[in-house]
């Protein structure tokens, strides 16, 4: 399937469900939603990420950082897989914003408990 359903489509969404980049082998996926005004929207980010912004202005807060961030219309921001994030607008329109990842590749036994010790910053053992 390369194109998405025209019923989630807006003015600005192309017709492609993924783009893929030249120097990878797995196609990127994006999500594309809307954050109204007075709502805040909460997540944690399930893989590397990159969000991109359309509409409006928007606060951006990580629970890693110790500073806000307001990203305006056409302004990018990278997010690293585990981190919260807290998402807002800023004034009376709605700002429409996306989410570009990488579909994941199917990782054995091995690569996922040696991705969750990195998670954890506990790292690969080594010898002594």
């Amino acid at each position: 399937m390369d194109q998405a359903s025209p019923q989630c489509m807006d003015d600005d969404s192309s017709l492609v469900s993924y783009r893929h980049r030249s120097d990878e082998l797995l196609p990127i996926v994006v999500v594309h939603f809307s954050v109204l005004p007075g709502a805040t929207l909460t997540w944690r980010v399930d893989a590397d990420s990159t969000l991109a912004v359309q509409g409006a202005r928007v606060w951006l807060t990580r629970v890693s950082s110790p500073y806000d961030h307001w990203l305006a219309p056409g302004d990018e921001f990278r997010l690293q897989r585990g981190e919260r994030v807290w998402l807002s607008t800023d004034g009376k329109a709605a700002a429409r914003v996306s989410l570009s990842s990488l579909l994941p590749a199917r990782r054995g036994v091995i690569a996922r408990w040696l991705g969750r010790l990195a998670w954890l910053s506990i790292g690969t053992p080594t010898a002594r």
